[in-house]
């Protein structure tokens, strides 16, 4: 099968923007790839040794592609891809870098599945690690935690920064019998992830239906989609049922499966995403219950900060690694 490639390279800050925007053009797949520079800060704490740069993509910068299947008019793509990035360097503010933005046409093993030779086992924490299903692996100790993995339609390998933040911080503070609820889960690996630490009910949640087969398929690959329920929804949209209905767990609402409140919330979205459903959070959280949320580039972490407080947040703490942020929350 024939696809479109549109390509992109921009700055690695606006590269979530630029996937979210291809997404909405109906895109079947994005990639993003980073600059793999050395001179970029990398989490060794687990040992992992980085003598050679990545890939050759200039420190900062980021490239971002996306795929099409038989578009009437890849023209009017390309001039929708160029309006956003417009509104993102106009109204946003960004940097969008040179914006340089090309197309071809590729054959579909060119993208679905070459990329694979390059994604490999990775300890994310000290108790987990994310395993491709394609590569084999053994366990280093018996409280290892594997997370078997296959992204399909590249929602996410679990290796970025913004997902191993959320990981280490999924793995600090879920307690054995939470319910928790994963916001853009993607992939599914931090629902999954939460379930294998003791959470024992997991709603994830995405407005796309192919992240929400992805994420339903990487469950059941992992034995947890007993206590993974995946369901399309916008953000926190299909709970205001139960929350009507006074927490009770409604079929109607697409078996949200969690009895709320729930005492645990994980985020890992984009930080103006973040900001507008801060209340619709709070709202579905015990007192003391955790909010985790990630996604957010450094330049923006004041202003995620401030919109948790005003909804009556206490910030915890911040965890960060290279230029994004993790910010866990705390309703009290």
């Amino acid at each position: 099968m024939l696809w479109h490639e549109i390509t992109i390279h921009t700055r690695e800050e606006v590269a979530e923007l630029i996937s979210t925007a291809f997404h909405e053009m109906g895109a079947g797949g994005v990639t993003i790839e980073e600059s793999g520079t050395l001179n970029k800060m990398r989490d060794t704490s687990l040992g992992q040794l980085y003598d050679t740069p990545l890939n050759d993509i200039p420190e900062g910068e980021a490239v971002v592609q996306a795929y099409f299947a038989d578009p009437e008019d890849v023209g009017d793509l390309i001039r929708r891809l160029e309006e956003h990035v417009r509104f993102v360097r106009d109204e946003l503010g960004y940097d969008v870098g040179q914006a340089d933005i090309r197309s071809r046409v590729v054959d579909e093993e060119d993208w679905a599945h070459s990329w694979k030779q390059y994604y490999k086992p990775i300890r994310i924490s000290e108790r987990l690690t994310i395993k491709p299903t394609w590569e084999t692996y053994e366990p280093e100790s018996a409280d290892e935690i594997v997370l078997e993995l296959d992204p399909g339609m590249a929602f996410g390998t679990g290796t970025h920064p913004t997902t191993t933040l959320c990981l280490r911080a999924l793995e600090r503070e879920v307690v054995p019998g939470d319910d928790v609820i994963d916001v853009g889960t993607g992939s599914g690996v931090l629902a999954i992830a939460a379930a294998k630490l003791g959470a024992r009910r997991v709603l994830a949640l995405d407005l796309d239906p192919v992240a929400v087969a992805s994420a339903e398929q990487n469950a059941r690959l992992n034995g947890v989609d007993g206590e993974v329920a995946v369901t399309e929804s916008d953000l926190l949209g299909v709970l205001r049922g139960a929350e009507a209905a006074g927490g009770e767990t409604k079929p109607a609402a697409a078996d949200i499966g969690v009895a709320l409140p729930v005492r645990l919330v994980v985020a890992n979205i984009l930080a103006e995403v973040i900001v507008l459903f801060v209340d619709d959070v709070f709202q579905v959280l015990k007192p003391g219950g955790i909010y985790i949320t990630s996604g957010i580039y450094k330049d923006k972490e004041a202003f995620v900060e401030q919109a948790l407080r005003q909804a009556g947040f206490e910030i915890e703490r911040v965890e960060r690694e290279q230029d994004w942020v993790a910010i866990v929350a705390v309703k009290r």
